[in-house]
């Protein structure tokens, strides 16, 4: 087997300090591989990417197959009608409660809008008891026969209150058949859409798509344990070992093929540079001090923890039996989980960045155009957008774009200007920047720069509301405490934008400013942002 791979990671010592709201403190001021790491992380082993289906995202989709369940039920019903008839083609014999005229009634039968109440009953009960059901459960774990009931249940218990008005009230046959139409479409419409995106998601479960790269921390003989157990218990479509890191010597890994990661004190360093998705610390009982270190790291990069004692892995029990949890690892542990972000607001947060980002990119379209015939004009040796390499969400790099508002040789002049930052930190800002041309003078003052960025919103590398995107230099620069902004996807404003960001001069209150935001995030806060970001522009308050 392959010897034990070691890959450096640049120390970081966790200390306490001020600037840390939760006791994880300042790194080294300057670290010179780290914005390499960040830049450049591989994306070792499985995506990531989340098999969660926002519960809106279904009832919203439920919503729009009943109504074109609806839609198909105004045409298919005079047919269904013909075909149900004694004289029809299945010469059916109907009750009486159902009986029918002798021919098919196309004239006659309802049309949509005299029966728009039906849908409009119908939907927010299907919904409710979709719910009550349990259909709204993660659609890759539940079973085709669960699919079928919820899907057939659902519409048909709500439709079945129809059913007893419409016999109550005698509603004519056409009406009756209009809604047993409907109750059929929507039920095949239900099950066939729910049956594609269970498929979808289980075929890129199986190809690890959903993989969470996992790392190990523990004694060498704890690590090494695991790392069998994994060999023999755990899917690598499911999880997948990134590496590990070692309390002491790692002879017994030498021939595991396992990463060796660095030591327990640069654990921060790898938790923001590195896709890592859970740590998982094998607890020994003669070593505890060094998990106070992993457990402050996991909690505030807000990765998840799983706690397993040493003694369950290689002691012996009589009696008494572990009683694991359901899921695929199946460990006995203790699950430090970061506070569980509601889908369906972060589904409607993506969904109000696409929608409104589209929108604007559509509706200030002449406004781009005059925009770049001006920057064409006033300065023809620059072109139109600058483009903006950054770092995102997790380390991972991007490129997005502004309107160019300075010089062709911006990058060059810094150096000579660093005198006269104004900003305390790795940023980098100057009042009245001799860099800026006069017509990106007043792009800034208004913010219009920025509207490139919307493109980089609706791609999903943005969103509106977030905190500003770190450049690479500036990343070489961030104390570890800094580096949390980078938990939560960048936005092109957030509270540090709209509390008056040309009087605030220290990055270290910048930084708090997004750290507050990302504990105590919320669609409110997100639109009262947006709200003060607007009065901003229109006031000539920007940069």
């Amino acid at each position: 087997m392959p010897r034990l791979e070691r890959t450096s990671v640049t120390p970081a010592p966790i200390v306490s300090g001020p600037p840390s709201p939760k006791g994880v403190g300042s790194a080294s001021a300057a670290s010179p591989n780290l914005g390499a790491s960040a830049a450049g992380a591989p994306n070792v082993g499985g995506g990531g990417h989340d098999e969660t289906i926002p519960r809106t995202f279904l009832a919203l989709v439920d919503t729009c197959t009943l109504f074109l369940a609806f839609v198909a039920a105004r045409l298919l019903g005079p047919w269904v009608q013909w075909l149900l008839l004694p004289s029809g083609p299945l010469g059916l014999s109907l009750p009486v409660w159902m009986s029918l005229p002798e021919g098919p009634t196309f004239d006659q039968f309802p049309s949509l809008t005299s029966v728009a109440w039906v849908l409009a009953v119908t939907c927010p009960l299907t919904i409710f008891f979709m719910q009550l059901l349990r259909g709204y459960e993660q659609l890759i774990d539940q079973s085709r026969i669960r699919l079928l009931i919820t899907s057939v249940l659902s519409p048909l218990i709500a439709l079945s209150f129809l059913a007893l008005a419409f016999f109550a009230l005698k509603v004519s046959s056409s009406s009756r058949v209009f809604v047993f139409t409907f109750g059929l479409v929507g039920i095949a419409g239900l099950f066939a859409y729910r049956s594609v995106l269970r498929s979808y998601k289980r075929r890129r479960r199986a190809a690890g798509v959903y993989a969470k790269n996992v790392i190990l921390i523990g004694k060498p003989s704890a690590v090494r344990w695991m790392f069998d157990y994994f060999g023999r218990n755990v899917r690598s479509n499911q999880y997948q070992l990134v590496g590990c890191m070692t309390i002491g010597p790692p002879g017994e890994l030498d021939d595991a093929g396992l990463r060796l990661l660095g030591p327990v004190d640069s654990l921060g360093e790898l938790l923001i540079n590195q896709p890592v998705h859970e740590v998982i610390a094998v607890l020994s009982p003669d070593e505890p001090d060094w998990l106070r270190k992993v457990i402050e790291c996991c909690d505030y990069f807000r990765v998840r923890l799983r706690i397993v004692p040493e003694a369950l892995l290689v002691g012996s029990l009589r009696d008494l039996r572990v009683a694991f949890r359901s899921e695929p690892l199946r460990l006995p542990e203790i699950v430090l989980a970061p506070p569980h972000l509601d889908t369906d607001a972060l589904f409607l947060k993506r969904l109000i960045d696409i929608a409104v980002s589209s929108a604007l990119l559509l509706l200030l379209a002449p406004l781009f155009l005059l925009i770049a015939l001006a920057i064409k004009i006033s300065t023809p040796d620059l072109r139109v957008f600058f483009p903006w390499r950054v770092i995102g969400l997790k380390g991972r790099p991007f490129t997005g774009y502004k309107f160019t508002t300075m010089v062709a040789n911006a990058e060059a002049k810094r150096d000579e200007l660093l005198a006269r930052n104004e900003m305390q930190g790795p940023v980098f800002k100057v009042k009245d920047d001799p860099r800026v041309t006069s017509l990106g003078r007043y792009l800034r003052k208004y913010s219009l720069n920025e509207l490139p960025q919307l493109w980089s919103v609706l791609k999903g590398d943005m969103s509106l509301v977030g905190p500003r995107p770190a450049f690479r230099h500036e990343l070489d620069r961030y104390e570890l405490w800094h580096k949390r902004k980078l938990c939560v996807k960048p936005g092109i404003t957030c509270l540090w934008q709209v509390r008056g960001r040309n009087a605030i001069s220290s990055f270290d209150e910048w930084v708090r400013m997004d750290l507050e935001y990302i504990d105590h995030w919320s669609l409110s806060l997100d639109v009262a942002i947006l709200a003060r970001t607007v009065r901003a522009v229109f006031s000539g308050t920007g940069s």
